[in-house]
């Protein structure tokens, strides 16, 4: 007898069911293994999760049609986490299971095992880590097997690579697991160089862009105990590490780690069920500090790993604002109105003097990737998808979504046919600075052009969020430029993302003892610039948290959001039985710049609901929407193009 879950994509069906086992295939049917099963008359994918000695189904059984191969892919942690991953987000385990275990490869699972890595793990010098709060209590933890829960606050100008291989090497030389998750292939690379000193072949790292075959081949490594240690993106924090210690989030809240494949669930939170499944440690770090992970400091839950104050004013640069009673820019009364003030333009030419290497920041790539109606200064929108226009430097319109040209410009307000830029890309920063630095070398870093690493050297560097190339010795200056554009969304996370930003950008430049300088054209007063001038995201977080207290957001509430077509979200809605104090806000049109869901015109009239209820009973509404979803499926209601999505990282 074998209980098997098939993978079926419908709610009402999220469940095992029970099958005879042929004596011939008895000895491969384990539990773990992929199977093929007959359902409704037709053949589907499977997991065989248990062996078991009867049934209590009534009925007749059907029979296991095959086993698809002896390979035991989804071990009973994995299971557990993520039926635990499928509670929490109002999905089905199948769905889970999807982004978990990679599609297999047959041809790689015949291949010879590779023998085990005969590389002697290096102890690493731990200097570094000793110079937080903390720092000697949380490793000695470590040491002793214990399961530490931390917020890492990485120091201004830290080498977060080479602190993370760090904790892996610890972790791993005595014989246990770790799994690092990072936001995106540029952060995997850097770790993965840190890690290959330390830890040879007993590390792994996890990435699609290694190609299904590579992947799953290196995924099975992980399985069969090969390797110790796994780094990787997203789908890295199911990996199947064996006797797991550590799990290691960095950055998360880099828009990298949103998991756009329902029931899409964030890394952090995957990590933080696996940390308590497993009783295993658990580190959040990054340079900055999302309102999400405070609010696990503030619960006790975990603790602060944070540098002193005195070490973190001596690495950080100098940085300025802008603000009217500032002397420093006093003779220069344009500089609250220009883009490019005049204290930049003095810190930029200070640091090219002395032959450093200067980085300009600014929000978007492009040429003038916002445009608006020139006369009723409307958003200029595509009339095929209602996407946003941009320009390029040939002055031609398209449509930044979907790409079409638009040739015949007509406002849909006012009629109007001329456009204004609303924002300056990347390339007319760079032309307008050519101009002004004469003689000195311009790159750029963005979009499908990313530059990793720029050399030493008098040279301006133009780059757009997350696209910003590491100075061999730090930048000497670097300015952020339209600070406003990234402040001024209408988003929850606005404020947090400008931060995050602000500070990996000013994690690159020199110290302010050797002349490093950041200059932030905005007002210097605004509470998350001041959380940069003070270096302190840790109170900025605080904040954070606070004000999603009083307005009731994420994470001080728990929250879900339903979108799709007007009729669709309401049919929906009628089917939700929700826990007592629930409250509905909308519906309202989705907002700008969030995609539709899957199989959805985006012409069509499309709305969103949130429902808000006590954080404590975020369990029972995520258990009341999946239950909502199960009727839908079990009634074949027509209310195709529905996202439920719990928590969701985007709101506003």
């Amino acid at each position: 007898m074998a209980r098997v879950l098939p993978i079926l994509g419908l709610a009402h069906l999220d469940r095992p069911f029970d099958y005879l086992v042929d004596a011939a295939m008895d000895a491969d049917a384990q539990p773990g293994v992929r199977v093929r099963v007959r359902f409704s008359g037709r053949l589907v994918d499977g997991f065989l999760l248990e062996r078991l000695p009867h049934s209590d189904h009534p009925g007749r059984l059907a029979w296991l049609d095959r086993v698809v191969s002896p390979e035991q892919v989804l071990t009973p942690e994995i299971a557990a986490l993520a039926r635990a991953v499928a509670d929490r987000y109002a999905g089905t385990v199948p769905d889970v299971l999807r982004l978990a275990i990679p599609p297999r490869h047959a041809r790689v699972e015949k291949d010879a095992p590779a023998a085990a890595p005969d590389f002697e793990i290096v102890a690493p010098d731990l200097e570094r880590w000793y110079a937080y709060d903390g720092g000697a209590a949380f490793l000695e933890a470590l040491l002793e097997g214990r399961h530490p829960r931390v917020a890492w606050q990485a120091r201004p100008g830290e080498d977060p690579a080479a602190r993370l291989a760090e904790l892996a090497a610890v972790v791993a030389s005595r014989g246990r697991g770790v799994v690092i998750v990072v936001p995106d292939q540029r952060d995997l690379d850097r770790l993965e160089a840190a890690c290959a000193p330390l830890l040879g072949e007993r590390c792994v790292a996890l990435a699609a862009g290694l190609g299904p075959t590579a992947r799953y081949r290196r995924w099975l490594e992980v399985l069969r105990g090969r390797a110790q240690v796994v780094i990787g993106t997203r789908s890295a924090v199911f990996a199947p590490v064996h006797d797991l210690a550590l799990t290691i989030v960095f950055d998360d809240g880099d828009r990298s780690l949103d998991e756009p494949r329902t029931p899409y669930p964030h890394p952090r939170e995957v990590a933080v069920l696996r940390a308590h499944q497993t009783t295993s440690a658990l580190v959040i770090g990054g340079f900055s500090r999302t309102a999400e992970t405070q609010a696990l400091v503030e619960s006790g839950w975990a603790r602060d790993l944070v540098a002193p104050r005195t070490t973190v004013r001596a690495d950080m640069p100098r940085v300025d604002g802008i603000s009217d009673d500032d002397r420093r820019i006093a003779g220069d009364p344009l500089a609250r109105s220009a883009r490019i003030p005049g204290i930049a333009f003095d810190a930029a030419r200070r640091a090219l003097d002395a032959g450093h290497p200067v980085l300009f920041s600014v929000p978007r790539r492009g040429y003038l990737p916002s445009v608006a109606c020139a006369r009723c200064r409307e958003h200029a929108r595509c009339r095929a998808c209602h996407g946003p226009l941009q320009m390029n430097d040939r002055g031609d319109l398209a449509c930044r979504w979907c790409g079409r040209m638009e040739n015949r410009f007509a406002c849909g307000k006012c009629g109007g046919t001329a456009v204004r830029a609303l924002m300056i890309g990347d390339r007319r920063t760079a032309e307008e600075l050519g101009r002004a630095f004469t003689g000195v070398p311009i790159v750029t870093s963005g979009g499908d052009k990313i530059v990793d690493e720029v050399d030493d050297g008098a040279r301006v560097v133009v780059a757009t969020p997350g696209a910003q190339p590491r100075a061999a010795h730090g930048y000497g200056a670097a300015v952020l430029l339209d600070t406003w554009a990234q402040l001024d969304r209408q988003d929850l996370r606005a404020a947090e993302e400008a931060v995050r930003h602000w500070m990996a950008v000013a994690a690159l430049v020199r110290p302010h003892g050797d002349g490093g300088r950041v200059v932030i054209v905005a007002d210097a007063a605004l509470t998350p610039v001041q959380a940069l001038i003070r270096w302190d995201p840790v109170t900025f977080a605080s904040y954070e948290l606070r004000n999603r207290r009083e307005l009731g957001f994420p994470p001080a509430v728990a929250m879900a959001s339903i979108d799709g077509p007007a009729a669709a979200v309401a049919a929906f809605l009628k089917m939700i039985d929700e826990p007592p104090g629930t409250r509905r806000l909308g519906p309202v049109p989705l907002p700008p710049g969030v995609r539709p869901p899957a199989g959805v015109d985006p012409a069509a009239d499309l709305e969103r609901v949130l429902l808000r209820t006590e954080r404590a009973q975020g369990r029972e509404l995520a258990a009341a929407l999946r239950a909502a979803q199960v009727l839908r499926h079990a009634r074949h209601e027509d209310t195709a193009g529905i996202r439920v999505q719990v928590d969701p990282n985007t709101i506003g």
